[in-house]
């Protein structure tokens, strides 16, 4: 066992995982975790780096926050977003495109899938809280310095690689 290893949520490995494998693991963590780092940033440059509960519809990431903090100002000004899921030594990143709904607009089917998934439901939270479906332009995902330069498994929004 490495160093790494020790230090790592995943047991260790036998070399690099191939990119079909990584393809594989990367939907499966979406499909599993309920948590993502949320990176954005403001007009002025300020970044703002949250925790904020997700659900993943199988093509989008869906979050939602309240509409007038940092994350939820910037989503709207910009719809630039950065979302990090896993551990550092097994990571997920995912470039995207947020598009602001309000309550009304949103799908019955997402509310029901996002409050499945994180045992919580945000439309009974009151008008203050926003939807933001977040399209992937861009998803990485690696474990180790080997596994760094076939990082990309998404570039343009269209899969490198396919998968089942």
């Amino acid at each position: 066992m490495t160093a790494a290893d020790a230090h790592s949520d995943t047991p260790p490995s036998e070399g690099p995982r191939g990119i079909e494998q990584r393809r594989r693991e990367a939907l499966e963590r979406l499909g599993r975790d309920i948590d993502v780092w949320v990176a954005t940033a403001d007009s002025d440059g300020e970044p703002t780096l949250v925790p904020l509960s997700y659900w993943w519809d199988g093509e989008s990431v869906w979050l939602a926050t309240r509409d007038t903090n940092p994350t939820g100002r910037n989503l709207r000004a910009s719809g630039r977003v950065r979302l990090c899921f896993g551990h550092t030594r097994d990571v997920v990143l995912m470039h995207g495109t947020a598009r602001r709904l309000a309550h009304e607009e949103l799908p019955a089917s997402v509310g029901e899938g996002f409050a499945a998934n994180v045992d919580w439901d945000p439309r009974g939270s009151g008008p203050s809280y926003a939807w933001f479906q977040v399209t992937p332009e861009v998803i990485q995902a690696w474990g180790t310095v080997p596994e760094m330069t076939d990082r990309d498994l998404m570039r343009d929004g269209k899969w490198l690689v396919q998968g089942d």
